[in-house]
């Protein structure tokens, strides 16, 4: 196969580390519907922290001209040169926790307008066993006109980005790969080869890598609802859940999962992709299921669990004023995308107090946007009568909470990550 040019539709978390990576060996459109975006990463800034400015700034380039470098556009016609096109856009479920292919379609039927003949499409986007032949090909056969497996193929490689992770980058994760035949497997795979330093494992088929990547999470997610139930129990017997947890994790074989609130991109959604799949063939996934609900009632817990101390320690409820330590789905990282912290500030103005939040990480125009929520990133100077921690960002640790308290305040961490505070999940 000669020198490819790839075109990675969609720059957000996934897609931008990825174009980056490959644009160090190769030409590499990296395509965004949004205009804002693209502007953005032209002037050399990306604003997810995924990427520094200054390796952002080594591989942008102002004209696609077909050399090694990352060209960013919002113009489909750039896209008309690309062999390889990577799908990276995002697969969310709505309110009734049911898949969202409607970002995936749209990437495809892009794609499909621009297909040639012999092009690979890949797609990394988290999705059910059988999305990619079933819901994303006929789409690609449709615009494009042209047949699958004789006039263009296509691969899957799930994304196993990490947001926040500075430590397990996009290089440094194994990657698993598949083709829709055993050649483009072996192509599809020596192109994630060539720049991933952590190795590569060719599925057999694509359907296994789909099923391989949607089980990574779930079985998080499984893990994490047994702790969170544990929290719940051990609670109720005034015992330290994460005490126990330090204790039993002496033994080698004791899996070091934490008690906590479950969002994000993929543990909190990935689950409900299986899930309905499993559904359509007849089967009801009990123990998925019954750890989403689980994990999903943490937020109402926590809440629960504040206002029984604001109670105990003789607090008003009605109007009283609750600060939230954190707003993004995990700590160092601005990444609001389904974040279960919403659950705890809508849960606790159903008992009437007021909710301040203060997160140094987050973008207050995105939370405001995406939840209908305000949200502050310098230190408030007003005094609460309960401080809920719920990410624990590094900002957090050198906060004086003294400042925030009020009389009889009561500090609730979430992630045990303070000092000083009356009670932990």
């Amino acid at each position: 196969m000669s020198e490819p040019k790839i075109g990675v539709i969609g720059l957000g978390y996934v897609g931008l580390p990825l174009a980056r990576l490959f644009a160090t060996k190769y030409s590499v459109v990296g395509f965004d519907i949004n205009k804002s975006r693209i502007s953005e990463l032209k002037s050399g800034v990306d604003s997810t922290l995924e990427v520094d400015d200054e390796v952002l700034n080594s591989v942008i380039v102002d004209k696609n001209t077909g050399s090694k470098g990352l060209y960013c556009s919002s113009d489909v016609n750039d896209l008309k040169d690309c062999t390889i096109f990577i799908v990276t856009v995002p697969t969310p479920t709505d309110k009734n926790n049911r898949p969202v292919l409607t970002p995936l379609i749209k990437a495809s039927e892009t794609v499909g307008g621009v297909l040639k003949k012999e092009d690979i499409v890949i797609y990394e986007s988290t999705v059910y066993p059988g999305a990619t032949e079933e819901d994303c090909v006929p789409v690609l056969e449709v615009v494009s006109g042209m047949k699958f497996n004789q006039d263009f193929f296509v691969g899957y490689s799930p994304e196993r980005i990490n947001p926040g992770d500075k430590l397990h980058t996009v290089d440094k994760i194994l990657k698993v790969t598949s083709g829709s035949t055993p050649q483009v497997g072996k192509i599809v795979d020596e192109l994630y080869k060539s720049v991933i330093t952590a190795g590569t494992h060719l599925a057999p088929t694509i359907k296994v890598a789909e099923a391989a990547k949607v089980i990574e999470n779930s079985q998080r997610d499984i893990n994490i609802a047994f702790v969170n139930e544990l929290a719940k129990i051990f609670n109720l017997m005034d015992i330290n859940t994460h005490d126990v947890l330090e204790a039993a994790g002496t033994k080698w074989n004791f899996l070091p999962f934490k008690p906590g609130l479950v969002g994000g991109h993929c543990i909190g959604v990935d689950p409900y992709y299986l899930a309905q799949k499993a559904q359509e063939y007849g089967y009801h996934p009990e123990i998925i299921l019954a750890g989403r609900r689980l994990n999903d009632s943490m937020g109402e817990y926590v809440a629960s669990e504040v206002i029984k101390l604001m109670i105990g320690n003789d607090l008003r409820i009605k109007d009283a004023k609750v600060l939230i330590l954190g707003i993004t789905f995990k700590e160092n990282c601005p990444d609001v995308r389904n974040t279960r912290v919403v659950d705890v500030v809508n849960a606790l103005k159903e008992y009437g107090v007021s909710v301040d939040i203060f997160d140094p990480w987050a973008n207050e125009d995105e939370v405001l946007k995406e939840y209908n929520l305000s949200s502050t990133t310098k230190v408030p100077k007003e005094k609460y009568s309960a401080l809920v921690l719920t990410v624990a960002h590094k900002e957090f640790n050198n906060l004086n909470l003294e400042m925030l308290k009020a009389d009889n305040a009561v500090v609730y961490d979430v992630k045990n990550a303070l000092i000083n505070k009356d009670k932990t999940l």
